[in-house]
């Protein structure tokens, strides 16, 4: 048994049900303790009361997976702690608070399109694409004399997120990102 956290792999149980109510995985550790059976320690969001409760599951445990709707939807803007996204079929409109979404604003660029996980007709959270193209907004100058491919420096990009980059990489380009680690996978030719 696995738990990830809401970057991780989308078929594992990020929001199991337990007892009848719905929970979000917030963080986990697994636990192999000498020659016992490993378990996973978690820290769960209780979605109908944002409380936040810690939880054992020994590995013979089952967890019911809840069934979520997954809709696209188009992200539009923020207005202060508030993201508001709009159906890209029927043109309804959702936000969430910055609480909810947590580091998922760091990759949130006006007009782009994102998974939305709906329970029972209730939005729950944003599940990003596994990459997403960012423009560089500020980085140092690169060093002419910087041969290694590995010298890295940090650049903040259009959504604030900083991450480190090759020495090459000047303000202005778009680089692709890693959601999930907040890593530069590459420079985006045009």
């Amino acid at each position: 048994m696995t738990f990830l956290s809401s970057t991780g792999l989308s078929d594992e149980p990020r929001f199991p049900l337990l007892n009848g109510e719905l929970y979000q995985v917030v963080d986990y550790q697994h636990i192999t303790p000498g020659n016992w059976r490993g378990m996973v320690q978690t820290k769960l969001r209780k979605l109908s009361t944002g409380a936040i409760i810690d939880h054992r599951f020994r590995s013979e445990d089952r967890v019911e997976r809840a069934v979520l709707d997954e809709r696209e939807m188009e992200y539009l803007y923020n207005d202060g702690a508030d993201y508001h996204f709009m159906d890209t079929e029927n043109y309804e409109q959702i936000h969430f608070n910055e609480e909810v979404l947590g580091s998922v604003v760091s990759y949130l660029v006006p007009n782009s399109k994102i998974k939305v996980e709906f329970y029972e007709g209730k939005p729950l959270g944003v599940e990003l694409p596994a990459t997403m193209d960012l423009r560089v907004v500020e980085t140092d100058p690169g060093m002419p004399s910087a041969t290694v491919s590995n010298v890295l420096k940090p650049a903040k990009l259009e959504t604030g997120l900083v991450v480190q980059v090759p020495h090459f990489i000047q303000g202005g380009e778009l680089i692709r990102v890693d959601t999930a680690e907040g890593k530069y996978i590459e420079r985006v030719r045009n």
